[in-house]
């Protein structure tokens, strides 16, 4: 198939060293990130970054920054998220940018933008690095999106900054990165003050704010960075001085006609229209002895091959959007995987290996939430055990060839440490009618032979060797001849059965809701309020309500 794309192909690897628009700062404890948008240096031309709005490059410099915070400076034990610029900490995402991108632009920036805000909660939660946000000016839309990921907030009293969600009424859409979910779930406001305050389109200040349990705390401006350096303090404690952490070395891919190479992934494009082959290549032999994981750093097979995998999969997203479905395949020894699975899980206690396990588990989310079909292929060349068998439990169908060498295995890392958004492990989703099976599955480390696969119900369809070819090519027509936008809506309604988690509703809403809005005149039409921003002409509705 044809690569060829107009789209603006973005590259998702960066460093500190390269950043544009943070500043990224660590003293001992306590970590410093402060947003500093440079107006002229957006990811496209046609718009300007004032008054600190951001678009996908200042939010690929925030992932990068949440991550390396976690493995290059375990240390730290606060994070404070906080504005460079005076009288403002953050616009939000860029209207004007908004307003030029295509639909799938605009929804894939919001799904990525709410998966790095998770990120950040998933570090105060599960690594200990605890965020706050120090709110020196006006925290609009989504600069004030990413303070609700924060587990703490403090605003400066200076009588005109405020915390808002103009979204609805300013431009006739949805805040986009989880905004009402964590207003009334997480912070827990009150319905009829949440009501009022998002369609407060000026927003709310100083003590208000904290009335409202908007904020936390806030100080006037004489005080406010004495308090805010001296609470980061309380908050960091002693910090963990005994950690000392590995570098993140670089994962960028070499690019042909064929696709995406990197050292343990391939993203090569496929022999039918609108397919693609996302290839794991399992470890090797001395990869799955895993004796000393921090001294193997980021080259530790775990850690670099899922972080490939999370690259491929956001180049997938933003730069591929014709693709339509992803056969998902291994390649090596699935022995290897359950010893190298084995070596991580005796191991987890281990703060580097915690990380590496929290990667596993971020990657695999982002695999769950891509708008993409992904059908999983098992040969006698596969290697889906363990971590790798969660791609296969990831997919939305798998197909396995009856051959006595093709294998399925599952290691303790099935059994729960890396969990889907709905909490459950991807075994006890699979089986929600009856969890005993798959506790009994996650039990003891197994490698199933083909039958045993499908009796136990791991696998879609066992399909014999004479049928192999045809059946999957009639599967794989099938699927990318269906209306992509109903298997969006169906996908995302039958990956995440069980338990709701506020990463479930706001992804849940961001699929049906956001991609919705996102597409009607009221919002985007030549009258929507999207499309006139900025302009003397107001914007016309249609009132009828659906």
């Amino acid at each position: 198939m044809s690569t060829k794309s107009a789209l603006v192909k973005v590259q998702f690897e960066t460093h500190p060293s390269r950043y544009r628009h943070l500043k990224l700062e660590v003293e001992g404890a306590v970590a410093w990130i402060k947003i500093d948008i440079q107006e002229e240096q957006g990811l496209k031309d046609g718009y300007e970054l004032k008054l600190n709005s951001y678009d996908l490059s200042v939010d690929i410099e925030l992932a990068d920054a949440v991550q390396r915070l976690r493995f290059e400076h375990p240390q730290v034990t606060c994070v404070v998220v906080t504005g460079a610029q005076e009288r403002v900490f953050s616009a939000g995402a860029n209207i004007f940018m908004l307003a030029s991108s295509s639909h799938a632009f605009k929804v894939n920036f919001c799904k990525y933008t709410n998966e790095t805000r998770l990120y950040i909660e998933d570090a105060t939660e599960h690594s200990g690095q605890t965020y706050v946000a120090a709110l020196n000016g006006v925290a609009s839309g989504g600069g004030y999106e990413l303070p609700l990921a924060c587990e703490e907030i403090y605003l400066i009293d200076d009588k005109s900054s405020a915390v808002s969600l103009p979204e609805v009424p300013f431009l006739g859409v949805l805040p986009g990165t989880g905004g009402l979910t964590r207003v009334v779930d997480k912070r827990k406001v009150r319905r009829d003050l949440a009501d009022v305050f998002s369609t407060l389109a000026e927003g709310v200040k100083g003590k208000r704010a904290v009335k409202w349990g908007l904020v936390d705390r806030t100080w006037p401006t004489s005080k406010w960075a004495d308090e805010v350096a001296a609470r980061a303090a309380e908050v960091a404690g002693a910090g963990r001085p005994e950690r000392e952490g590995i570098e993140l070395a670089p994962i960028t891919p070499t690019e042909d006609e064929a696709g995406l190479h990197y050292t343990h992934v391939e993203l090569l494009w496929g022999t039918q229209p609108r397919t693609c082959r996302l290839i794991v290549k399992g470890p090797s032999a001395e990869d799955a002895q895993v004796k000393d994981p921090r001294a193997q750093g980021s080259e530790l097979y775990a850690l670099r091959a899922f972080r490939e995998l999370d690259d491929a999969l956001l180049r997938l997203r933003f730069n591929y959007p014709e693709i339509g479905l992803a056969l998902l395949e291994t390649v090596g020894d699935p022995q290897r995987v359950l010893d190298h699975d084995a070596a991580l899980f005796a191991q987890r206690d281990d703060w580097f290996v915690h990380e590496v396990l929290g990667n596993m588990k971020r990657v695999l989310k982002r695999l769950d939430m891509t708008a993409k079909s992904f059908f999983a292929l098992v040969t006698p060349e596969s290697c889906f055990a363990g971590c790798l068998l969660e791609l296969a439990l990831a997919g939305d169908r798998t197909y396995m060839l009856e051959d006595d060498a093709a294998k399925l295995g599952i290691s303790p890392l099935n059994g729960g440490l890396l969990p889907m958004g709905n909490s459950l492990s991807r075994l006890h989703s699979r089986f929600l009618k009856t969890p005993e099976v798959a506790e009994e599955l996650a039990s003891e480390p197994k490698l199933f032979d083909a039958q045993e696969a499908d009796d136990a119900g791991l696998v879609t369809y066992l399909v014999d060797e004479l049928d192999w070819e045809d059946e999957t090519r009639l599967a794989i027509e099938e699927r990318v001849s269906l209306s992509p936008d109903a298997l969006t809506g169906m996908e995302a309604s039958l990956r995440w059965a069980g338990p709701e988690t506020l990463e479930t509703k706001i992804f849940g809403r961001l699929t049906a809701w956001q991609n919705w809005i996102f597409q009607r005149p009221n919002a985007v039409g030549p009258k929507g309020a999207l499309t006139l921003y900025g302009q003397p002409e107001s914007a016309q509705f249609d009132f009828a309500r659906t």
